[in-house]
């Protein structure tokens, strides 16, 4: 069982010396919705100099690898190369095109970042945009489907509707038709200072779930996939020698716990040491997977630890 102790001075040495390749959660762990993580820039600098192979790893949707790589410039967090970030978008577009061999039209439940991903990929793609709710329930038996389209992706989607709901699971009526998830998060985190719950990717992905009564096939965090494309990309990554730093118990430490690597959590995004320490007095095997090895505050105490360890 992990121990989650916090990272202290004196296991500094031994911890740093354990692993070679970082993967970093973004949002939480890097940045909040406005700016970066204070201390962010300079623990990424000092784990550069010390020779660790940085990684950013986002269940985030939106936004494509080009979108996330200029989102670092604008933030002041220097240079990233779309080689070092792997986001559900680019994950599900690699999963079509790489796993399945994927030929034809995707119907696409997503925002940009699918789109710029599937384009890469030279997948062809509708459904992106407006589709709302219009006549009555005998109009909508008359709709027209693309004969073209024989896979159906979902991430998330500010314009979902009942109509899109409707197209998706009447091409996944076809039981050859893959379905593809990019993750399974219920929801953003946490607004209760102002009593606002913004909903996540999961919710959407359940809605056609249910109605298609198929489950999807999720590439997403805490899913091996997307670690698998970091493999695959970057071949001298293996899991024991590789950390995971994130905000999430459900989804980055979980996903370490899976494939095997160090986990530590920070407490400046979505999840809690209460429920940490709830995890780890629970009979459940699955909240022992949620249990991180380590704990900090935040990204900016990582970087002070490397002060205190010999170059």
């Amino acid at each position: 069982m992990a121990a989650c102790t916090e990272l202290t001075d004196d296991r500094a040495q031994e911890f740093f010396d354990s692993f070679d390749t970082v993967l970093f959660d973004c949002d939480g762990v890097i940045w909040t919705a406005k700016s970066a993580i204070p201390g962010a820039q300079e623990t990424l600098k000092k784990l550069r100099d010390l020779g660790k192979h940085v990684i950013f790893i986002t269940n985030n949707s939106t936004k494509s690898r080009i979108q996330y790589a200029k989102r670092f410039t604008d933030f002041g967090l220097g240079k990233v190369s779309v080689n070092d970030i792997f986001c559900t978008a680019y994950a599900a577009a690699h999963y079509l095109k790489e796993t399945l061999k994927f030929e034809g039209k995707v119907y696409l439940i997503g925002e940009s970042g699918l789109e710029e991903e599937l384009k890469l990929h030279n997948i062809s793609y509708t459904g992106p945009g407006p589709d709302p709710v219009v006549g009555t329930q005998q109009d909508w038996l008359q709709i027209p489907l693309d004969p073209e389209v024989n896979a159906v992706c979902v991430g998330f989607d500010r314009e979902f509707t009942y109509m899109k709901i409707l197209r998706a699971v009447s091409y996944l009526n076809k039981p050859n038709v893959p379905f593809i998830g990019t993750n399974a998060d219920c929801r953003f985190p946490p607004h209760a200072d102002i009593g606002i719950v913004l909903p996540g990717t999961g919710c959407i992905i359940n809605a056609v779930k249910t109605a298609a009564l198929r489950d999807p096939i999720l590439v997403g965090k805490p899913n091996k996939y997307l670690f698998e494309c970091i493999q695959q990309r970057h071949k001298g990554v293996v899991a024991d020698r590789t950390l995971i730093v994130g905000d999430s118990l459900g989804t980055d430490i979980l996903l370490g716990r899976n494939c095997g690597m160090k986990t530590l959590f920070v407490l400046s995004g979505i999840s809690t040491l209460e429920e940490v320490r709830h995890n780890q007095a629970s009979n459940s095997v699955e909240d022992q997977k949620r249990v991180p090895d380590f704990y900090l505050p935040s990204i900016k105490e990582l970087g002070d630890l490397i002060s205190k360890i010999k170059l």
